[in-house]
């Protein structure tokens, strides 16, 4: 949280999630509760309301400049998240994506094979320097953070080749709307 508090720009990739930054609240309390399976719902409510608050960032007077880059499988609904909170979701991605400060994509399940099949990312960038920018890659039980200069200009690479790879932001959106207006 306090990366993302301090961070001027986020470029994220994901796989079959929606990133936390762009999550309803029904959203995050449904994915929240798979993965953490074992998590009571009040810790799953804080742990939802941690969520929400790290969203401030894209409100503050300065924004952080986030460019979401989101495969199409995280577009479509499947448990826990059914078809009501999915279409609430996307049309949150479409409202977001109209702030001149988010960018989203959406990389098609029929791309060419990309950097991104080795899973998903967030490259952080600082006000100060490029060299500081760091790269967090979450997993089930813990999250790591790369730092060092060489590989995280890899990882801006692959972003970067994904970017190429997805869907200019016009196609991305009707894409979205397109889901969005499929589920019932």
């Amino acid at each position: 949280m306090s990366l993302e508090a301090d961070a001027r720009s986020m470029r994220s990739y994901q796989t079959v999630l929606i990133p936390g930054l762009l999550q309803t609240a029904a959203y995050a309390r449904a994915t929240i509760s798979a993965i953490n399976m074992t998590s009571t719902p009040e810790s799953v409510d804080a742990l939802v309301e941690v969520r929400r608050a790290r969203q401030a960032v894209l409100t503050r007077p300065e924004p952080l400049e986030l460019w979401a880059i989101i495969h199409e499988a995280a577009l479509r609904p499947r448990m826990p998240v059914g078809a009501p909170v999915m279409r609430d979701q996307l049309q949150l991605l479409l409202d977001r994506a109209e702030l001149p400060h988010i960018s989203i994509q959406v990389l098609p399940v029929d791309a060419p094979p990309h950097p991104g099949l080795s899973g998903p990312f967030a490259v952080i960038g600082f006000p100060e320097t490029a060299d500081l920018d760091v790269v967090l890659v979450e997993h089930l039980t813990s999250a790591l953070y790369v730092e060092d200069t060489a590989e995280v200009s890899i990882y801006g690479s692959a972003f970067e080749r994904l970017r190429a790879a997805a869907l200019d932001f016009d196609a991305s959106a009707d894409l979205i709307a397109r889901t969005k207006d499929q589920l019932k």
